[in-house]
């Protein structure tokens, strides 16, 4: 856990204030002033959301629920989601989002794993049934004693409604307990290296210096609207998309889901100038702004990161827009936003991954020490808007140096502007479309197909998301009748999410491996680079 030899607790970077502080200040303050744009539904002013908190706290605490329990939520970008916020850090709540996508064998470990007393979903989402799902998982999840429908049209035994909870009078500022803004805010879990996701632990504190640190870079005022199709589930969107109306002037647009034809009416509509997202949102973004001639004029700043980002992207923006500059940026759930882009220079904020912002840098050999300008290692980064640590003892302890750096395990350079360039990374991950997926998680799943002997899963080029999934197998017998087919079919039954069921399999007699045995993945992943 983050303690006082790692940061200074009274260290002026640090706000020591809530999200429901600020959000209740401001419904004093400026009540009828927009906090947040809907696609399809009406403004939400800072009285309205303030009042739904309000209300929404006093059905939790009904419930039983005290400062410390978890709850979890798991729906896409809507106005619940901001109200859930603020009314669980009034109460201090921990918050667990919860990836849409995520089924069966996700969300058991997740809700498991966090102890989650109560969990928020939609009965029915897209292709997903979440109430059946949760309810199947319910009788290995002993902690789990409600569940919340959200948007549902129908009654579903054992679970309550979102309209019914907040269906009372709003709680009294006065009877809310005194929240300390360094305790455990929000619990997020990331995909690890061992096939099981560890969780995340940031505190009020921490959010609001993520925040902080994007306000004074941006000079964001009560003029910007920070939209944001990015998912409130993920790091990006909770804090950009959720807390940053309160934190800042500025009010936020949320895009419930992605689509770029209409995100540049959505942002022409409510003078969306800030945007952080993934590859794939800037380049469809520009395809549709080129196709209609749209130079989205109140555009200020696209933030780009969460997966390679080609350099020719950012500079295209520069073409295709009339006032936007668009940047390179890096970071991660456990330490979002160590590097902030090139504002004022096309070129290094194309190439590089930003400059070190409000965050110590090293760059280290695998002994730990410090390697010159330019040289190859991985990045190690300290500073105030840094997690607390992971919730496993074990795994907090792997991850950080003996002076409280977090090793990334992202492998880079600092160049001789003082930027950060990403070349490489140790972990065994694969960044699709922005987010983390375990290699050894899908690997694991394989295994448990009797036509597989051995698996090894690799990131692939991928045109539009930046990475893929590639698995090559090894198969237990000829394999002559191994598809592609079969492995998407099994793998999905085994309650992996979409976004993890390989896009392409490669069939071989063996996997290149180091002198112990250990698959050499630099290799395979090199090959898939080639041209064929």
């Amino acid at each position: 856990m983050l303690t006082q030899d790692r940061i200074d607790r009274d260290a002026p970077t640090w706000r020591n204030t809530t999200v429901a502080e600020q959000a209740f200040r401001k419904a004093r303050e400026i009540p009828d002033r927009v906090a947040f744009y809907l696609e399809h539904e009406p403004d939400v002013t800072y009285a309205a959301i303030a009042d739904e908190a309000k209300r929404l706290a006093a059905g939790l605490r009904s419930l039983g629920l005290r400062a410390g329990d978890v709850i979890s939520f798991q729906f896409p970008n809507w106005r619940e989601g901001v109200a859930l916020d603020v009314a669980a850090a009034a109460l201090g709540l921990v918050v667990n989002p919860i990836v849409p996508i995520y089924r069966d064998a996700e969300l058991r470990f997740i809700l498991k794993d966090a102890c989650s007393r109560l969990i928020f979903i939609p009965d029915r989402y897209r292709s997903i049934d979440y109430i059946n799902m949760v309810s199947a998982l319910r009788p290995e999840l002993p902690d789990l004693e409600h569940i919340v429908l959200v948007r549902a049209g129908d009654a579903y035994e054992g679970a309550l409604h979102y309209e019914a909870l907040v269906d009372r009078e709003p709680i009294d500022e006065s009877e809310l307990p005194a929240v300390d803004p360094n305790s455990v805010k929000c619990r997020l879990y990331t995909s690890g290296t061992t096939g099981f996701p560890k969780a995340v632990l940031h505190s009020h504190n921490t959010l609001v210096r993520i925040s902080d640190n994007s306000i004074a870079h941006a000079e964001i005022t009560g003029d910007d609207v920070m939209f944001m199709p990015s998912p409130i589930t993920h790091i990006t969107g909770y804090c950009s998309g959720l807390g940053l109306p309160f934190i800042s002037d500025c009010r936020s647009a949320l895009m419930e889901r992605w689509d770029a034809e209409a995100a540049v009416d959505f942002i022409n509509r409510v003078g969306g100038s800030l945007t952080v997202g993934a590859t794939p949102f800037l380049v469809e973004l520009l395809d549709v702004a080129e196709a209609r001639g749209d130079g989205l004029p109140s555009l200020r700043q696209f933030s780009c990161g969460g997966a390679s980002v080609p350099p020719q992207a950012v500079l295209r923006a520069y073409d295709a827009l009339d006032n936007c500059v668009a940047v390179r940026v890096y970071g991660s759930t456990e330490a979002p936003i160590i590097t902030l882009g090139w504002r004022n220079n096309p070129e290094l904020a194309a190439t590089t991954d930003g400059h070190v912002y409000g965050y110590e840098v090293r760059i280290v050999d695998d002994e730990g020490n410090e390697v010159p300008d330019g040289a190859d290692g991985e990045i190690a980064a300290r500073g105030p808007g840094m997690f607390l640590g992971y919730a496993d003892p074990e795994q907090d302890r792997e991850a950080h140096t003996d002076d409280g750096f977090f090793l990334t395990g992202d492998i880079g350079q600092r160049t001789p502007e003082g930027a950060i360039l990403i070349t490489d990374r140790k972990k065994d991950i694969i960044i699709r479309g922005g987010e983390n997926l375990s290699a050894k998680e899908i690997e694991d799943c394989l295994h448990d197909h009797t036509g597989i002997r051995e698996a090894a899963v690799v990131s692939m080029p991928h045109e539009r998301l930046g990475e893929g999934v590639c698995a090559y197998i090894i198969p237990s017998g000829d394999g002559e009748n191994f598809s592609l087919e079969e492995v998407a079919r099994f793998t999905e039954a085994s309650g992996l999410a979409r976004q993890k069921i390989p896009e392409k399999i490669i069939l071989v007699d063996d996997l290149p491996r180091t002198p112990s045995g250990k698959v050499k993945k630099d290799i395979l992943r090199q090959r898939l680079c080639e041209p064929t």
